[in-house]
């Protein structure tokens, strides 16, 4: 499951032209379930230091299958992707699919009666959306599940809805399976915020995108070239290789900075306010690192899979 979205040690986000822009790509308002309005969904965000989101209200036969039209909130220093989350078929578990799309036109076809999986996104991809697999932990997605999809962007590898309301916030043991069986695909961090019941989901999880504007299409053009990560507060100032033996990283102040690759373990480096760390990977045995670095805090940020072919 080949995509574009796939990093090798030569085309990482750091060295990218332009700037990091810090984004939420998932999120529910008024349209649906949520219980902020559009306006008041944006302004949340855009107060608290973000540069872009995306409303994804769900496509459900409740809600019209509607795609919520966040364009008249765009500006020079603030903008939005068009998006939803969407529901055809149903995995093993007997539930509707959760999957999120990034980059929609406000015409999409979101619904069509006995739509697969892999129909939607075939059909999502097609008309040029970041498409991932959302929450999996949350609902008992299977391997199986992912791979009938034929195709994805990026797994939801944090979601802080489900974290704070049913402790299965975190699914990287779901991406690295994935990533043990070749499939190469991203890894974002969400909210996923409906903004009920005080359960605090918000600014959880976000992926900071290394875009040249702060434009709709060239925060898609970036997401859909994998050039992103993902935090939770922590932040990945530079990241490097030095041939196939050597990794450098620079981050904000940790107390833990980890490669994982696809054997049990991990490189790790541990200290008080470590800002970086060189690791030699000529031990590391394995196709594919990401790099975790957590803060003292609790905050982690997380590269994408890095494919070293």
């Amino acid at each position: 499951m080949n995509n574009s979205s796939v990093l090798t040690i030569d085309s990482l986000p750091f060295a990218q032209p332009g700037r990091f822009y810090r984004g939420n790509l998932h999120g529910h308002s008024t349209e649906s379930d949520g219980a902020w309005s559009p306006a008041e969904h944006i302004r949340h965000y855009r107060q608290n230091g973000y540069d872009f989101v995306a409303i994804t209200d769900h496509c459900m036969e409740q809600y019209g299958y509607a795609i919520t039209d966040t364009r008249q909130f765009r500006s020079n220093d603030f903008t939005t992707l068009v998006g939803a989350e969407l529901h055809p078929g149903q995995i093993e578990s007997g539930s509707s699919w959760h999957l999120l799309a990034v980059g929609l036109p406000l015409d999409f076809d979101s619904h069509r009666p006995g739509d697969s999986g892999a129909d939607v996104v075939k059909r999502a991809r097609e008309a040029g959306a970041f498409v991932a697999a959302a929450h999996p932990n949350w609902y008992a997605q299977t391997v199986s599940d992912y791979e009938s999809l034929g195709a994805a962007d990026a797994v939801e590898c944090y979601n802080g809805g489900c974290d704070v309301s049913a402790d299965r916030g975190y699914s990287w043991h779901f991406i690295d399976l994935l990533l043990h069986r070749g499939h190469r695909v991203g890894a974002i961090a969400v909210d996923d915020v409906h903004a009920k019941g005080g359960i605090g989901d918000f600014m959880r999880g976000w992926v900071y995108v290394k875009a040249e504007a702060l434009r709709p299409d060239a925060l898609l053009r970036a997401l859909k070239a994998g050039h992103y990560y993902s935090s939770t507060g922590a932040q990945l100032h530079h990241i490097e290789f030095h041939g196939r033996d050597k990794l450098v990283v620079e981050c904000s102040p940790a107390e833990r900075i980890l490669v994982t690759g696809g054997r049990a373990g991990a490189l790790r480096v541990v200290g008080a306010r470590l800002t970086g760390a060189e690791f030699d990977l000529r031990d590391l045995s394995s196709r594919w690192l990401r790099v975790t670095v957590s803060d003292d805090a609790g905050g982690r940020a997380w590269t994408n899979p890095v494919w070293f072919d």
